[in-house]
């Protein structure tokens, strides 16, 4: 019985509004029908449990999506729950159960499609973003339900009438617009079904339709369950007389008798309805994991290791987040994070949901009490986005500081990749640097690997010495002395600061090597966590183990040094210092104070002009080596012509070791160089 009647949308224009609004999200169609066959499955899966309906024998869920180029169209087909006339009618024709005119009146100032999916009931009318008709055969599970075919060419009109449909189950047909056929292209939709729906809880299957001058034709023993079948042919055996080089004549069978098909339809299997974050970790292999990374993020590199995720409260989540291996010269260091809900793709690169400090992560993320289609600016001031974050930030940590303690040589492997993002979120989070800051490693100058607690260790019995010392200065209302403070000595560029490490090391100390940026900023964040910690570059002052005791004193010589040195290189504020350095190779060094040099990273980090520390308002120091030769003879010959010269060449050198000289600087310490050899030489 054909029936004829009007969408209850209360305007006639829905379809222009879906159009124009949605349509930088066009694809998202596929999504949407995808999920309800899915929806439509797993109904029936529950009337099958309550026993009010029986699969029969060989049944297998699926979703069909057929791509036929020739007439223009793509047609989605599950066999799910279908729908009885009734229920076509108040689940198709009343759009949206939240009201056309609310939803009209809401947007029709917005220009974004991300905003209106999901507020509205849009899932099938999604559909009409594409097609210019959309046509409905559906067949409901229930005894003596009929088909039924709805269509409806995009205005407010629809018709409904009986169907031939004979499956239970629902097919819809897309008649594409011109604008729009993309869609009738097999690659094109199966990057769609690739990016929505990959992990669909149903196998979805993609065909194409043939047209007759497309079918091939192979040997019937060939053929395979997902074939379809056009035609089926015989072939009668050929016979070919032919003569044999002694004259005789013989007849050969040239082909012999088969049956052969012609086939019109080739499936590709899409989803993978059991992704292995929904695996229990202790049933994933290593391999599964890799395999798994590979497959979603087409990454040609090995993680360097991963973090399962398993929640039920106090919200359910599951995810699988992995630390790519980074070449930071070449890769972009920002990864990639996949939103699923319930197997359903909504979102990549949804940064309210992950640590800002944790964005090189790659991984997938399924969380049911997340809405389908979410926006950036409800996320922003969502409090269980929030405890979301905070939850995959603890887990992150927990993983580290496992690692830490149980798999110590996996974890010093991985430490040099992931350690600035470490340390950044130590500095970004104040409780991941609480649960980070005993498993934060320090490379020295040995190549070991070592905990803060194993670099300068803080005893118990110190450590209530000091709380008691605090107490009774507190209580008698004095001044709490300054603690006696634990050096750690670092370098930045082991090239640069080759002579400090060689004197170092000849004494027997060490040093830690700090490389990045970050670092700098992160020690001053370890000193205010432990008060009784210093941070100390090699060549910030001068060590007392790698000078000796003067035992008399170098006033004068460094008054006649300190003179020749200012008129020699044109540097009234130039500070000199003497001391006897236990190694007499080395005539001068420069020093710059802790201080003053974080003052002068500051400054560069925020882009102002650069000072010249070195040399301006004291700050950089000049040592000079009384126990050199070369010192010595420079103090006996202070009225030499070639006394300007070394005096230029001892600061260059010292200058040289302690931070790249300027072009300026360059040129000039060449053509000395130049200079002292023809001397030498002459």
């Amino acid at each position: 019985m054909k029936k004829t009647g009007n969408l209850s949308i209360n305007n006639d224009n829905i379809f222009a509004v879906i159009k124009k609004w949605l349509y930088s999200d066009h694809d998202i169609f596929v999504r949407e029908i995808v999920s309800n066959g899915c929806d439509a499955i797993t109904k029936l899966h529950k009337l099958d449990v309550i026993g009010e309906y029986t699969f029969p024998e060989g049944h297998k869920d699926r979703i069909d999506v057929v791509v036929d180029p020739e007439n223009k169209t793509l047609t989605f087909t599950d066999n799910g729950i279908g729908m009885t006339a009734g229920e076509v009618e108040e689940y198709i024709t009343q759009v949206a159960f939240s009201g056309a005119e609310a939803f009209l009146e809401k947007y029709k100032d917005k220009a974004t499609g991300d905003e209106i999916i999901g507020h509205f009931g849009l899932g099938f009318y999604s559909v009409f973003m594409v097609a210019d008709e959309v046509e409905i055969n559906t067949l409901s599970w229930q005894e003596g339900a009929k088909a039924v075919h709805w269509t409806c060419d995009g205005s407010s009109e629809y018709t409904m009438d009986d169907s031939d449909r004979t499956g239970i189950g629902t097919e819809i047909i897309l008649h594409l617009s011109e604008n729009c056929l993309e869609f009738a292209n097999e690659y094109r939709v199966r990057e769609v079904l690739e990016k929505y729906c990959s992990f669909m809880p149903v196998e979805i299957y993609l065909s194409k339709a043939r047209a007759p001058q497309e079918y091939e034709t192979i040997d019937a023993e060939d053929l395979r369950d997902d074939d379809v079948v056009a035609e089926r042919i015989h072939e009668e055996a050929k016979t070919e007389e032919r003569e044999n080089e002694d004259g005789t004549k013989e007849t050969v069978e040239i082909s012999p008798a088969r049956d052969r098909v012609k086939i019109n339809k080739r499936e590709v299997s899409i989803s993978d309805t059991q992704p292995l974050w929904n695996k229990h970790p202790n049933d994933c292999t290593e391999e599964e994991y890799r395999g798994f990374y590979r497959k979603v993020f087409m990454d040609y590199k090995e993680p360097l290791f991963w973090i399962h995720l398993n929640m039920d409260y106090p919200f359910r989540m599951k995810g699988i987040l992995y630390f790519p291996r980074i070449n930071t010269e070449y890769d972009s260091i920002e990864g990639t994070i996949k939103l699923y809900n319930n197997q359903v793709f909504i979102a990549d690169n949804i940064k309210e949901v992950i640590p800002e400090y944790l964005m090189l992560l790659k991984g997938v993320i399924d969380c049911p009490d997340f809405p389908l289609n979410v926006s950036r600016s409800a996320l922003q001031n969502d409090g269980f986005v929030k405890k979301m974050s905070d939850y995959i930030s603890k887990k992150v940590a927990d993983k580290l500081s496992g690692m830490c303690k149980t798999d110590r040589e996996n974890y010093e492997k991985y430490w040099d990749d992931i350690s600035p993002f470490i340390e950044y979120g130590c500095l970004k989070d104040d409780k991941f640097s609480e649960r980070m800051f005993d498993y934060v490693l320090f490379k020295d100058l040995d190549g070991q690997y070592k905990t803060l607690e194993e670099l300068a260790p803080k005893k118990e019995e110190e450590k209530k010495e000091e709380e008691k010392k605090e107490a009774e200065a507190a209580e008698a209302g004095e001044t709490e002395e300054e603690p006696e403070k634990t050096v750690i000595y670092y370098v930045t560029d082991e090239q640069q600061q080759s002579q400090y490490i060689r004197m170092f090391r000849e004494q027997g100390m060490n040093a830690v090597i700090l490389r990045h940026n970050i670092d700098q900023p992160f020690i001053t964040h370890m000193e205010q966590k432990r008060d009784d910690l210093k941070f100390r570059r090699i060549d910030a002052d001068i060590s007392e183990s790698l000078s000796e005791d003067a035992g008399e004193d170098l006033k004068e010589s460094e008054e006649k040094l300190t003179a020749l040195f200012k008129d020699a290189l044109g540097m009234e504020e130039l500070t000199v210092s003497v001391k006897r350095l236990k190694d007499e190779s080395v005539a001068s060094m420069m020093v710059l104070s802790e201080e003053n040099r974080r003052m002068q990273d500051m400054l560069k980090m925020y882009g102002m002009s650069e000072m010249d520390l070195y040399g301006m308002g004291g700050t950089g120091t000049l040592v000079l080596n009384a126990n050199s030769p070369l010192v010595k003879v420079l103090l006996e010959n202070d009225e030499s012509e070639m006394t300007p010269v070394v005096c230029r060449q001892l600061y260059d050198l010292a200058l040289l070791a302690h931070k790249p000289l300027s072009p300026e600087e360059m040129t000039g310490f060449i053509a000395r160089s130049n200079e002292i050899l023809l001397k030498v030489l002459g």
